[in-house]
């Protein structure tokens, strides 16, 4: 079916489908974002019309909200995995684009609060590319 997508998390236990077009993918990097993917960059993906449909393990989605922010969580209780979140109060959709496993048919937005980036991630262009695991 068209603008339909599944996804899971690392283990397997939370399995899920969006309903719906995409509209927005961002690449962010606050440090917020950095800690909670434990990596450079959180990959989100946004709807403001799509539905999420839970298949298989919603009794281990738990949700973290950090206190007097907007920063939430959602995610595996199992292996920690970032899953979709839905938002009641402002009626979107976030799905993390690694959490998808059918190809994500949208390009990225823009790369944003790009200015607290970690030092670091201006060198990965010069880092050596591998295909595999190093020797």
């Amino acid at each position: 079916m068209a603008n339909e997508r599944s996804g899971s998390c690392l283990c397997g236990a939370v399995r899920f489908r969006i309903h719906g077009a995409f509209e927005h993918f961002f690449i962010c990097y606050c440090s917020r974002c950095r800690k909670g993917s434990g990596s450079a960059h959180a990959a989100n993906i946004f709807s403001a019309s799509a539905s999420i449909e839970w298949l298989g393990g919603e009794d281990k989605v738990r949700i973290f909200q950090l206190p007097d922010t907007r920063h939430t969580k959602c995610f595996c209780s199992d292996c920690g995995s970032s899953l979709p979140l839905e938002e009641v109060d402002s009626g979107f959709i976030m799905v993390p684009a690694g959490a998808l496993d059918t190809p994500v048919d949208i390009k990225p937005d823009a790369r944003i609060c790009f200015a607290s980036r970690a030092e670091w991630v201006d060198e990965l262009e010069c880092t050596e590319v591998v295909d595999g695991l190093p020797d």
